[in-house]
């Protein structure tokens, strides 16, 4: 519910935010920078230069992304268990950034595949501690702005990627390798500015020498406020489904081959654009309205998509499904974080985010299995119609109670 008494303020929100606030985003930024530099190029060099089967592309990126979603529930219950954050946090960072030399020396798809495997065991070391961590540095006041503001700077890394990826193609007449370079800079600086900046609580777990076993059994604390919430993201990310789709929906409408990223461009630049504002408004609104809000703007994407028939509403749809992300994202995370207690927050956002993920693979089946039999505007209806199933899910739905703080 919004709060009374404290007028709404854009840029006082962002004055509040402490510092490591800030680090935790322009990290995020960087890294995202360096990863979708290389992530905008990897399948042309891997078919290209390398010789890769378009099969052994699909292979390397669907075990990297479920390895990334396993990794995130241990590190975040690990995270839990030793009652610190950002060590983890950073080595999974680290072992990203030590991954990204491998890109460019690679000779042979196995140098690719333990590159792309070391990268997303880095994402998803550093995820659910990240997320966690968040929650304990910030006042529960300023969650949603929080949450906002870094995915807004992560979505403004994703638009940055690829653009830089096209100005050094340019300027290194298309050498790959060369281009792959440029993006080892960002990594590691993302590494030393969360080292120099961000600092956590002194304690966000057990004592020291009294830390319990690990237990599955743990799991059964997080409540039902939080599974609901679990539930409510699984069901959004089955009525998005992967991004790939909008990629190939937009050169099905005639977009020249060049300029089919731009589909990604555009929709990362509204996504980032909002997700602070989106954030912000999170800590004074009602959550409900908000996250049908988001569906109405899935909703309206997914019947835009389906019935395109030029460039100008393609891009429209893809505009409308990074607002969606904004006011949705960020919101589910401080969901996550509100819900569950604090000895289990990073536990929590592990389970979120595996979960989150067998849904999206489940969804990316439905959809390409639509597509493949009824066409691209089955797919995108069939989105829109796992949005309603959301909403209806929302109407059952009853806001968390605060957890610890």
């Amino acid at each position: 519910m919004a709060a009374p008494g404290r007028p709404f303020s854009f840029t006082a929100g962002l004055r509040a935010l402490p510092t490591g606030i800030w680090a935790l985003g322009f990290g995020s930024m960087l890294m995202d920078i360096s990863s979708e530099l290389i992530h905008s190029l990897l399948p042309l060099f891997m078919v290209g230069v390398l010789g890769t089967s378009l099969v052994t592309v699909g292979i390397v990126e669907g075990v990297a992304e479920a390895t990334a979603a396993f990794a995130k529930v241990f590190s975040g219950a690990l995270s839990d268990y030793l009652g610190r954050r950002k060590r983890l946090m950073v080595f999974g960072y680290a072992l990203a950034a030590f991954s990204k030399p491998l890109f460019p020396l690679a000779t042979s798809v196995d140098w690719v595949f333990a590159a792309r495997f070391a990268d997303r065991v880095g994402k998803g070391i550093r995820g659910a501690p990240r997320d966690a961590l968040v929650a304990d540095i910030v006042p529960p006041r300023l969650r949603g702005a929080a949450y906002g503001l870094r995915q807004a700077l992560d979505s403004l890394g994703a638009v940055i990627g690829p653009l830089l990826a096209l100005l050094f193609m340019f300027w290194f007449a298309n050498d790959i390798a060369a281009v792959m370079w440029v993006a080892v800079i960002p990594a590691f600086l993302t590494v030393a500015l969360l080292l120099r900046y961000v600092r956590e609580p002194a304690r966000v777990g057990a004592e020291e020498g009294a830390r319990p076993p690990l237990r599955l059994g743990d799991v059964r604390r997080l409540g039902g406020a939080y599974w609901w919430v679990v539930g409510i993201g699984a069901v959004f990310t089955l009525a998005r489904f992967s991004e790939a789709f909008l990629i190939l929906r937009v050169e099905d409408v005639g977009v020249p081959l060049g300029l089919v990223p731009l589909a990604l461009v555009v929709m990362n630049l509204f996504y980032a654009l909002c997700a602070y504002p989106a954030g912000q408004a999170a800590d004074r609104l009602d959550a409900r309205r908000l996250l049908l809000l988001s569906l109405l703007l899935l909703i309206l994407a997914d019947l835009l998509l389906a019935g395109a028939g030029s460039p100008w509403l393609a891009f429209a749809g893809a505009a409308l499904w990074g607002l969606h992300m904004a006011f949705s994202q960020g919101l589910l995370a401080k969901l996550v974080a509100d819900s569950a207690p604090l000895a289990l927050r990073g536990t929590a956002f592990g389970f979120f985010n595996l979960l989150s993920g067998l849904a999206l693979l489940a969804a990316s089946v439905i959809a390409g299995t639509l597509w493949q039999q009824f066409g691209a505007a089955a797919t995108f209806l069939a989105g829109a119609a796992f949005a309603v199933l959301a909403a209806l899910g929302l109407l059952a739905w009853r806001a968390p109670q605060q957890a610890e703080r």
